[in-house]
């Protein structure tokens, strides 16, 4: 059974700091490229940052310096810690595999987390 469950979204101030984190099924962890993604209202969803099994990452520009991802081998996690948060980081956060994982001839995605930046 597939495993994505993500958490650590939640309302914080501009300039704040948040902790996701996503839970994966070991088989999918252990043999993928990870990354987190993230869809804003009326926008299609976006790759932000992403970390190869050799713990190599990239990030998209609009977040460089300010996010960090990581993966754990021993808990079969990603997290991403972002620091500096803006307005426009507001969104839902999903992590998957790069590409994303399909289920049938559809992409397969969890539930996501929230983050809301707002005074």
């Amino acid at each position: 059974q597939v495993q994505l469950v993500e958490s650590g979204g939640q309302l914080v101030q501009p300039g704040g700091s948040l902790r996701l984190s996503c839970v994966v099924s070991e088989n999918i962890f252990r043999t993928n490229t990870m990354a987190w993604y993230r869809q804003i209202p009326g926008k299609a969803r976006e790759l932000v940052a992403r970390i190869t099994t050799g713990a190599i990452r990239y990030y998209v520009s609009s977040v460089t310096g300010r996010f960090t991802i990581s993966r754990d081998a021993d808990r079969n996690s990603v997290h991403l810690q972002m620091n500096s948060l803006k307005r426009e980081d507001t969104g839902i956060y999903y992590c998957n595999t790069v590409p994303p994982l399909m289920a049938g001839s559809r992409e397969y995605w969890g539930h996501g987390t929230l983050v809301t930046v707002s005074w």
